[in-house]
């Protein structure tokens, strides 16, 4: 690469992934190595793992890269611009606190958080930008919208269910998209999810209670997400739907946030700010 290379490319938002050897990590590094709005400055992985110290590109099975794969989040958060984490709760905290120290945009794509972490995810949002979202699709958060529209206009003589479909390695269950729906929906109530959420059915349940919202998830092969959001009264239904075949389209999504996010003060954003839809 000649010193002109170099130096443009040096100008372009670095950034790191976390979890570089998984499918999400993977898909992050080949569109960042590949875009010409970013650069990749970091390749994170648990110590431990086999792909420490090795290149990343590879690692992942093609040429050089230029950057090592590595267990020293702070050095490599440290000489970032932005984050993107797909990993665990756990370790987004962890992550979370380093970005803030660094004053980097944190993009997060990781679900299944408890009151306790989003209350320390709030903290670090104070000292740098957050964007955290169950979804980083286009097409989800188009969703999201009809969703608490939909809720808004309909009254609670009618049912709401989110189904959910994901492939058979997904861990948590409802997925972070559902949960964005429900709460979409809740608010088109004019309530809190907590409220109005109705317990997962197995057994005699008894009869549905009117305004309640539930979640059904399903889990298999290589599904890559499905979501529906079923309004249903008596006589009709309403569904909405989403259909991703291509985790590309989360992995864009991420990487738009996280340029998106070079320009913003400290706090916490979402998918919406994102694309404008807020």
């Amino acid at each position: 690469m000649s010193d002109v290379e170099q130096t443009a490319t040096g100008d372009l938002p670095g950034i790191v992934v976390t979890g570089a050897s998984g499918r999400m990590g993977q898909m992050l590094i080949r569109l960042i190595l590949e875009s010409d709005q970013a650069r990749l400055v970091g390749a994170l992985e648990r110590t431990g793992h086999d792909w420490i110290g090795r290149d990343i590109g590879e690692a992942m099975g093609g040429q050089p890269a230029g950057v090592q794969v590595t267990d020293d989040a702070v050095s490599a958060i440290a000489r970032a611009q932005a984050v993107i984490d797909f990993t665990a709760p756990a370790a987004t905290l962890g992550f979370a606190e380093l970005t803030a120290q660094a004053r980097a945009v944190h993009v997060i794509g990781t679900t299944g958080f408890e009151d306790a972490d989003l209350a320390q995810l709030a903290a670090a949002g104070r000292h740098a930008p957050i964007i955290r979202a169950g979804n980083m699709s286009l097409g989800v958060n188009l969703l999201v919208g009809l969703t608490r529209k939909v809720a808004a206009a309909l009254g609670e003589d009618w049912d709401i269910e989110v189904v959910e479909a994901h492939h058979r390695h997904k861990v948590d269950a409802p997925s972070g998209t559902a949960l964005m729906l429900g709460e979409a929906a809740a608010e088109g109530r004019g309530a809190a999810l907590a409220d109005l959420r109705t317990p997962a059915r197995e057994g005699i349940t008894g009869a549905r209670e009117a305004g309640t919202i539930g979640f059904s998830a399903i889990r298999g092969g290589d599904v890559v997400g499905e979501h529906d959001v079923i309004f249903a009264t008596e006589g009709e239904r309403v569904v909405l739907r989403h259909l991703a075949t291509d985790r590309a389209i989360f992995a864009r999504g991420a990487i738009r946030a996280a340029l998106w996010g070079q320009d913003k003060g400290p706090g916490e954003y979402d998918m919406a700010d994102v694309l404008g839809l807020n």
